[in-house]
């Protein structure tokens, strides 16, 4: 491997650089984003690493991306596809999240990087592209804009895999990168003269705002007409330099015309009753503003189409929008870390926070709930703490009144003994109420002192109530989740026994979603030293009956071991006919004779299992299917008898591994039974059950139970340790 000089990152950050800025040009997109994955790759995350034609303060919001967000760019990397949405209504009817956050109208493109490998899977980098038009563009990509974006995507691929081969990858750092798009051709002397004559010619007063809504340009004539000197706008925001033009309405037409490029029309009062005329023209590098009173135009107002009415206004940028976002990615908080990930990536990119900390009441003490930016020894000094003690995090458990600290010395007079972490200037110490009770506390602390005006004290109350609610929620779902699996897990067995000459692995993982108790199960019941049964199963439903039922037919199982597959499976079948619980089980029944190297199955309605000889194939076995236990008690069923020598290898799994929305269920059985097939016999069997739930976790999403159940004859000598049947 050759060594990789710094020069040589700097060339490849500026490829980067320029093949956004120029694949945007190309392919006519006023806004370009670059997606790299987090360094460990244990953490799905995507980094906003470049955008070209995107504010700083619009990017912020979407500088960290869980690939399992709701999100373009994280769906089309994580299922290797371009998405595409046509418009706004598009946006809001496959994206609901991002059209109510973003009400605005634009085309968007994602696309994965990955190269093409021939007759092989695309080679990935994990990262994403994201290319935005203007609202007036068509529902479709046309062919010029498709190979623009596709030569963008391979030159960004080529990029990252030659970095990455050449053992030192391109990381996404600390903050976006904000680029410029390509500028327009700069005029002469002259050239310029003669603009900003024609400028000053016009009726009203003209401004040029930058993407960030900076003033970067205006005449006297305007600034007369806003009713302040030139020198206190330039470089400013119009609604923090103008009182009266800090409102919702006025900086929600300054971000619809800088998403989707179109121009927008709108009037708005100044204090002295005088109403102006506004006419925002944008482009990918910034807003032209024509501003005029009803006298100075010669016809009646101009309306732009698009310009949406004010009682639909989102809130502001820089205090409500960061709540709006937080208010739509809250309700996807399953768990109390989810609630903690969610609010981290929202509230300390889009409100400048430098750390954030969770914290809840616990037994009378402060309890640690989760993190960012603050440091875990920290925190960890803080966990435990009782709340009768006097800090700020205790005060507001006790009397739910917010605090707020503009810098250190403010801290320090109000708790002498405060710990102050390096690096943080301010604080906010807000309560958690949910329920009309405290539940805990949120910490936002900041790098540089602050004043905490009263609009953004309010909002930031109003975000810890909205973290408060879905915390609580959190909690009350992860109780209720732990004491389900306990339910269901209790009934599954704890070890499974050792069997010389027979190599064992056993998973169980329980659905992805929901509180409901599965029944799936698995158990292998040593009879002597050269007799074993294995049985596998799944009850119809996912509740607490299902879990019971589960149990009995395990016990029915277990009471008949030893006899024939056919019969064990006819008197289960009984059984569960008998109860009458309207319940449907599925089973799978093995006897197995190491001595005789012969195996004995019987199916009552399950999956077929795989088996594999050494060096062959892995496939199905073909097996009568037989009818669900508890249908008819006088179903019968058929064995079938199969060699099972040293080194073959039984596969026996629930439809979780397999099912999947959308996915051809044959299909799915081959993708499993290409794993079995490539695995080196020598391979540890826990090994390869664990590639197999992986493989079931990265094939689509899951919303049942998996149960799986592994078999391999071993040489007479050897013996397999009982494996941890709930490892994964």
């Amino acid at each position: 491997m050759r060594k990789v000089s710094r020069r040589d990152q700097k060339a490849d950050r500026r490829a980067l650089r320029e093949t956004l800025v120029g694949g945007c040009a190309d392919a006519g997109a006023s806004i370009g984003m670059l997606y790299l994955p987090d360094p460990d790759p244990a953490r799905r995350v995507l980094h906003l690493a470049l955008t070209s034609g995107l504010s700083r303060e619009f990017a912020a919001p979407w500088s960290r991306v869980g690939l399992d967000d709701p999100i373009p760019v994280a769906d089309a990397v994580r299922d290797g596809r371009l998405v595409w949405l046509g418009g706004q209504e598009d946006t809001a009817r496959h994206y609901p999240r991002l059209g109510l956050v973003l009400p605005y109208d634009f085309a968007l493109a994602a696309a994965p990087l990955s190269a093409d490998s021939g007759d092989r899977a695309p080679e990935p980098t994990g990262a994403g592209l994201v290319f935005l038009w203007p609202g007036s563009h068509g529902p479709d990509l046309d062919r010029r804009e498709r190979r623009a974006l596709e030569s963008a995507r391979s030159r960004l691929t080529r990029i990252l895999l030659r970095a990455a081969g050449e053992g030192l990858p391109l990381r996404p750092a600390p903050h976006p990168v904000v680029l410029r798009p390509l500028p327009p051709p700069t005029p002469g002397p002259a050239e310029a003269a003669a603009i900003t004559a024609f400028v000053r010619r016009l009726p009203g007063g003209n401004c040029a705002l930058d993407l960030n809504g900076t003033i970067t340009f205006i005449t006297p004539e305007a600034a007369d007409l806003l009713g302040a000197p030139v020198s206190s706008l330039l470089g400013a925001l119009p609604w923090e330099a103008l009182p009266w033009m800090d409102t919702p309405t006025i900086e929600n037409h300054y971000r619809a015309a800088a998403m989707s490029r179109l121009p927008r029309s709108f009037t708005a009062g100044r204090p002295t009753g005088q109403q102006l005329c506004f006419d925002l023209y944008p482009d990918n590098t910034g807003i032209s503003v024509r501003i005029t009173t009803g006298s100075d135009r010669a016809g009646p107002p101009e309306f732009f189409p698009d310009a949406a009415p004010e009682d639909t206004a989102p809130s502001r940028a820089t205090a409500l929008y960061p709540l709006m976002l937080l208010a739509a990615t809250l309700t996807e908080a399953a768990h109390a870390q989810d609630v903690v990930e969610k609010a981290a990536d929202q509230i300390v990119p889009s409100l400048g926070a430098h750390a954030l900390a969770l914290l809840a009441e616990q037994d009378g003490r402060v309890r640690i709930v989760g993190h960012r930016g603050y440091s875990a020894a920290h925190l960890a000094a803080l966990d435990g703490t009782p709340v009768s003690a006097d800090t700020a995090i205790t005060q507001i458990l006790r009397t739910a009144t917010p605090l707020f600290f503009g810098e250190v010395s403010e801290l320090l007079a109000a708790h002498p003994d405060a710990v102050i972490e390096e690096g943080m200037a301010a604080w906010a110490f807000l309560p958690l109420i949910a329920s009309k009770r405290p539940i805990g506390s949120l910490v936002l602390a900041y790098g540089h002192p602050r004043t905490f005006a009263p609009g953004e004290r309010a909002v930031l109350t109003s975000i810890a109530g909205l973290i408060a609610q879905a915390l609580d929620r959190a909690r009350l779902y992860d109780a209720t989740h732990q004491l389900a699996r306990s339910l269901q897990t209790g009934l599954l067995p704890h070890t499974l026994p050792r069997v010389p000459r027979l190599e064992v692995a056993a998973r169980y993982l329980p659905a992805a979603y929901g509180l409901d108790i599965g029944g799936d199960f698995y158990d292998l019941i040593r009879i002597d030293d050269t007799t074993v049964a294995a049985a596998i199963g799944d009850v119809q439903g996912h509740n607490v009956n299902a879990a019971a039922l589960m149990g009995q037919v395990r016990t029915a199982v277990h009471a008949g071991a030893g006899a024939p597959p056919e019969q064990v499976l006819s008197r289960t079948n009984r059984l569960v006919t008998d109860l009458e619980q309207g319940l449907f089980t599925s089973c799978l029944y093995i006897h197995i004779d190491l001595a005789g190297r012969t195996a004995r199955l019987a199916s009552a309605g399950h999956p077929p299992p795989l088996l594999r000889h050494p060096g062959g194939t892995a496939g199905m076995l073909d097996l009568p299917a037989g009818l669900l236990l508890g249908i008819d008690p006088e179903a019968s069923y058929t064995a079938v008898e199969i060699p099972f020598g040293p080194g073959d290898l039984l596969a026996l799994y629930t439809d979780g591994l397999v099912e999947a929305p959308g996915r051809d269920i044959e299909e799915a059985i081959g993708a499993v039974a290409a794993l079995v097939t490539d695995a080196p016999g020598s391979r540890p069997l826990a090994e390869l059950a664990d590639e197999l739930i992986e493989h079931a976790h990265r094939d689509a999403p899951r919303t049942d139970d998996i149960a799986l159940l592994l078999l391999r004859t071993d040489g007479p000598d050897a013996a397999s340790d009982p494996p941890d049947p709930h490892a994964r």
